[in-house]
């Protein structure tokens, strides 16, 4: 027997009776390979085994196989005859202990939480009344109809654009990350994203992470909307508002027209309040200004000269009367004293005055030769002094 006759032995004998196992074990030397391929060894305490899952069986697993992690699988024993060895082929792969899709969800949510999807301070904020939403759901589901509905009793006015779109199976979570994108392009106010309820595999396609990426990069806020209220996607922790069904999502989204219109009561009567007493101000302003304007007006500023000219002519009057009997009695006592001091009463017999050059001098100043005047109130003579003789020393 040739060696490759026996490897080709064993390679049937190993394939055949191990066509279908499931071993438990622990996961180490994981090596995701450029291919597409997945390559790690199986063990436990006591032994290992290397195992392989090409990238068909691959691609449909829904978390990422980690150093350490316990699993199960499920394949059949391989032997590659050329180096006699042999492998397990794996077709699938379950965490030991929990579901996969619940340790895919786990996976993902620290990763996208370690990159700052989930971070607050990023949230974008909802517009106070909004005039257009793009909606990502199914255009057959149940789900749309409920929001319609929402939509129409609370605010019609608003614009909705759908995007019809697969939220369940293989290609649901491109349709919603494709549409996703579409819908940031349109000028939108709000995206609501989501469907109804179903099963945690119904619902998978909002927990894959193109989702986050497109929710994440979107600049128009984003809602999302899956299931019922117990569910939470990662949709939900990605998005800028969670809503716990579809038709929450138009409640939150939009603003409720009875309610809009009591508010639009109440600023009608504040209004009417507000200009009864402006109004009210103003009558008070306006009589005051017209009752200013009537004592300031023409007519009123013209009977006030008036009476005011009145006073002044009867106040120069009295004035004038006043200073006439001042300059009245004034002359007299001038008169008076002048007819007490005329030269004509004044004369007597052998007194004359005497002057000098026009000027009045006395008799005493005089010198011999010089000439002079002297006259009384009739008479004026002209002499000169001859001799001087002194009466009295």
């Amino acid at each position: 027997m040739t060696v490759t006759t026996l490897n080709n032995q064993i390679k049937s004998l190993l394939e055949s009776h191990y066509l279908n196992i499931m071993v438990e074990g622990e996961v180490s030397r994981v090596t995701y390979h450029g291919s597409g391929h997945l390559y790690f060894t199986l063990k436990d305490k006591n032994s290992a085994i290397s195992c392989v899952m090409f990238k068909g069986n691959n691609q449909r697993l829904k978390f990422r196989v980690e150093e350490g992690m316990q699993v199960i699988i499920g394949g059949g024993i391989s032997v590659y005859s050329p180096r006699g060895s042999y492998q397990i082929n794996c077709s699938t792969l379950e965490p030991a202990g929990s579901g996969a899709l619940a340790l895919a969800y786990e996976q993902l949510k620290s990763k996208l939480e370690a990159k700052g999807y989930f971070d607050p301070s990023i949230k974008k904020t909802l517009p106070k009344f909004t005039k257009h939403i793009a909606v990502i759901t199914s255009q057959t589901g149940a789900a749309l109809q409920d929001m319609l509905n929402v939509a129409n009793k609370r605010w019609p006015l608003v614009k909705i654009t759908l995007f019809d779109t697969i939220v369940q199976g293989e290609n649901s979570a491109p349709s919603i990350a494709r549409n996703i994108k579409k819908a940031d392009k349109i000028g939108a106010d709000i995206i609501i994203v989501g469907r109804g309820g179903g099963s945690l595999e119904d619902l998978w396609a909002f927990n894959e992470e193109i989702v986050a990426d497109a929710i994440y990069t979107a600049n128009t806020p984003v809602i999302s909307a899956v299931g019922h209220e117990i569910d939470y996607m990662i949709s939900d922790f990605t998005a800028d508002l969670r809503a716990p069904t579809p038709s929450a999502a138009m409640e939150l989204a939009l603003p409720d027209k009875s309610e809009m219109l009591i508010f639009l009561d109440s600023i009608m009567n504040t209004y009417n309040t507000n200009m009864h007493k402006i109004l009210e101000h103003k009558s008070k302003t306006l009589e005051h200004q017209s009752a200013l304007l009537k004592q300031n007006s023409f007519d009123a500023k013209l009977t006030f000269y008036k009476t005011e000219i009145e006073s002044l002519n009867k106040s120069y009057q009295n004035f004038f009367r006043l200073k006439l009997n001042q300059k009245q009695s004034q002359l007299e006592q001038l008169l008076q004293a002048f007819s007490l001091n005329n030269p004509s009463k004044k004369d007597k017999i052998g007194y004359a005055q005497i002057s000098k050059d026009g000027n009045i001098i006395a008799l005493e100043t005089l010198k011999t030769g010089d000439t002079f005047s002297t006259q009384t109130s009739r008479v004026k003579i002209e002499a000169e002094v001859i001799t001087i003789k002194e009466l009295l020393k």
